[in-house]
């Protein structure tokens, strides 16, 4: 545990490092589109962030091949090179879209590409479980195709879920957390070596979208742009095909005892199946809902639209920030839930104890007009926004906002080369314009 932590701290820490200067890099290159009618942010920023992700997925990939334990991952498994063969593809066709905006198409041909880059060599679905009927192998053809699919519908989801300043990240960090507790169960307990790489990926996914988030939080300095989102599509989608097709549920020699327990005890073999699944449920509904409602329109399946889940919570009130902790607690509640089914009583009480928090959260958080006060004697260590007001508090506000407009009239636009809150004022005068 102590190296995935290593590893997982090294990622971040490159990631996060090299975001700054990646930012910088963006706006020089001009990788700062013009807001589109369906975007949320108010000021054009930098794109490009992938760039940081996948140095640190390199950096976390090689301090792993220098330690003890995971040093062994590369020597038995060829799957680390595929996952890097195939994420360097699918990175330099995010930077390039990110750069000219290439066509969809393109993008889709590039995402088969990358995915049969890593069937190649070695990563892809063997067999299935399958309840009622066992394990089941599969033909190259069946397996490669069955791969591929994963790749490119994980990678989309991903890519159409990333529209709120770090909604994407956060959603995928929390996903790959609920996978690398099933993937090191399954290496850990069972003692199934296979399912060493899985847990590889995951770690370093987190440290990734760790290592990110901060410059991404609303309101973002930089965004991750399609050089990340499919990125972390791809590495997530590694991480259940190598978990999924690579590990033998025979191995597991579930198939002893009674039936009541060997039904109990399959549990585990049935959770590849639904992990990948519940993984990317709200990113899959969101692509199956718009795929649907575009084709309907008329419209082609890639035409971008706001009718998005995240584009719904703020339409019928909720603000950026809330809308995305509604996100973020929703995939903890499906993630985490579907994990509860494969863990043993004494894990079984913290992948439960999430789960409620998640949905405590998540119902707080729905109610259209709940705002946490703290008490009194804390109000001094918490931000103004939950302190509980005063008599006369309302009619002082109203009069502040009415003086700080009138400054706010007075003051001089922004001059050229000046950075604004998003640094979106690097390259010209902020917009009046909202």
């Amino acid at each position: 545990m102590r190296e995935y932590l290593l590893t997982l701290c090294i990622t971040a820490a490159v990631t996060y490092l090299l975001t700054g200067p990646v930012r910088k890099f963006a706006i020089v290159a001009g990788a700062m589109p013009e807001i589109r009618a369906r975007d949320v942010h108010r000021e054009p920023t930098p794109r490009l962030g992938g760039i940081a992700m996948f140095f640190g997925l390199c950096a976390g990939l090689l301090v792993a091949d220098h330690l003890t334990n995971l040093s062994e991952v590369f020597e038995k498994s060829n799957e680390p090179r595929a996952l890097l063969s195939g994420a360097a593809l699918i990175w330099l066709i995010g930077v390039l879209d990110d750069k000219f905006e290439i066509d969809a198409l393109i993008k889709l041909g590039g995402q088969m590409i990358a995915a049969g880059v890593m069937v190649v060599q070695g990563l892809t679905i063997l067999w299935i479980p399958l309840p009622g009927i066992g394990t089941v192998a599969l033909t190259q053809w069946q397996g490669t195709l069955l791969t591929v699919a994963l790749v490119v519908i994980t990678i989309n989801a991903v890519n159409f879920v990333d529209g709120l300043d770090g909604l994407a990240a956060g959603m995928v960090c929390i996903a790959a957390a609920a996978f690398f507790m099933y993937a090191y169960r399954i290496w850990y307990s069972y003692g199934i070596e296979a399912a060493a790489p899985a847990s590889l990926f995951a770690a370093i996914l987190m440290g990734m979208c760790l290592g990110f988030l901060p410059h991404n939080m609303h309101p973002a300095r930089i965004f991750m742009g399609d050089s990340g989102s499919m990125l972390i599509g791809l590495v997530l989608a590694a991480g259940a095909i190598s978990v999924t097709g690579q590990v033998d549920p025979d191995v597991m020699k579930l198939f002893s005892g009674s039936e009541r327990n060997a039904v109990h005890q399959m549990v585990p073999v049935y959770i590849p199946l639904l992990m990948p699944l519940t993984i990317i449920a709200i990113p899959a509904a969101d692509l199956i809902l718009a795929i649907v409602r575009r084709t309907w329109r008329g419209q082609s399946p890639f035409a971008a639209d706001r009718g998005h889940l995240h584009h719904r919570l703020l339409e019928i009130g909720h603000s950026h920030s809330r809308a995305v902790l509604i996100m973020y607690f929703f995939s903890a509640l499906i993630a985490f839930g579907a994990l509860a089914y494969s863990v043993n009583a004494a894990s079984m009480w913290i992948v439960l104890g999430v789960v409620f928090l998640s949905a405590i959260g998540l119902v707080l958080l729905l109610l259209p007009r709940f705002t946490p006060r703290a008490p009194r004697w804390a109000e001094r260590f918490v931000p103004p926004r939950y302190r509980r007001r005063r008599a006369g508090a309302e009619t002082e506000a109203a009069e502040e906002a009415v003086v700080a407009d009138g400054a706010a009239e007075e003051r001089v636009p922004v001059a050229a080369g000046v950075s604004g809150v998003n640094g979106a004022t690097a390259i010209g005068p902020r917009s009046r314009t909202r």
